[in-house]
């Protein structure tokens, strides 16, 4: 190693310098694997997301999951509130960056957020396929300590407080994906569902079935909170686009107004 190349610390990403500019990488390892001469052209997009996050290849079986779970997520529609973020922003003229930070930063929280999932998860790390533990959870003790700077959650993580029923995409997402080998978590939540749902006195949300998918795949609730945020970003992202073309005028929400029934206030 000459005196001008610069070395770094990561378990992810080594790299070479090119012989004669220490600023510019010859070579890219990632987890070991060489990025542009063996990666590229050799590997799906969706087992390299697992080797950054994990830092092993995905086996078959999870390369799978992660793909079925990535195109549930994709897109969740315009009434998704990180998607109409997104476009709000763009019926606005914002630049797409700030379509994306739009997206991000509502898709990060605890209503079916990136945030949520993270303390799903936790939740499958503490109580895993203990039935009793999960009812006293939802029925009782849900706002688990959280020491972050995050408010007080207001409902249990992974389920719908506004939900009337379990939707029929979630139910279709976890059918999905608790039919793939080695998903005893994702099985377990699929039979448990009917009572998990009356102990939490609200349905099961997608986010409560993506944590329960990361969970099964390895990864720990960090994790799985940036997956969540990344793969949602598709969908919010070719929904800002096509308002931005569209403008304010032919904005899809509230043309008329809100009006509110049963106004609490009243």
């Amino acid at each position: 190693m000459s005196e001008q190349e610069e070395t770094f610390t990561s378990a992810i990403w080594s790299e070479r310098a090119e012989a004669d500019d220490p600023f510019t990488a010859a070579e890219c390892r990632c987890a070991g694997y060489d990025v542009f001469g063996d990666l590229l052209g050799q590997v799906e997009w969706i087992e390299y997301l697992f080797l950054l996050f994990r830092k092993e290849p995905p086996s078959q079986p999870q390369k799978r999951l992660l793909n079925d779970l990535a195109v549930a997520l994709a897109a969740q529609g315009p009434r998704d509130l990180a998607t109409q973020a997104a476009t709000s922003a763009a019926a606005g003229g914002s630049p797409m960056a700030a379509c994306l930070m739009a997206a991000l930063s509502v898709g990060a929280g605890q209503h079916g957020g990136a945030r949520e999932v993270y303390h799903a998860v936790l939740c499958w790390e503490s109580f895993a396929q203990d039935t009793k533990q999960w009812q006293r959870y939802l029925s009782q003790s849900w706002p688990l300590p959280d020491p972050s700077t995050w408010p007080d959650r207001e409902h249990p993580a992974g389920f719908d407080p506004n939900g009337l029923a379990c939707s029929r995409p979630t139910l279709q997402t976890l059918s999905r994906l608790a039919s793939h080998p080695a998903t005893p978590h994702l099985n377990w939540l699929r039979d448990k569902r009917p009572a998990l749902e009356t102990a939490a006195s609200m349905p099961l949300a997608l986010s409560g079935v993506a944590a329960s998918a990361f969970f099964d795949l390895g990864f720990d609730a960090q994790q799985a909170e940036m997956l969540y945020l990344l793969l949602r970003l598709p969908g919010a992202a070719a929904f800002a686009l096509e308002q931005h073309v569209e403008g304010w005028s032919s904005y899809p929400f509230h043309s008329e107004g809100l009006h509110l029934l049963n106004d609490p206030g009243n």
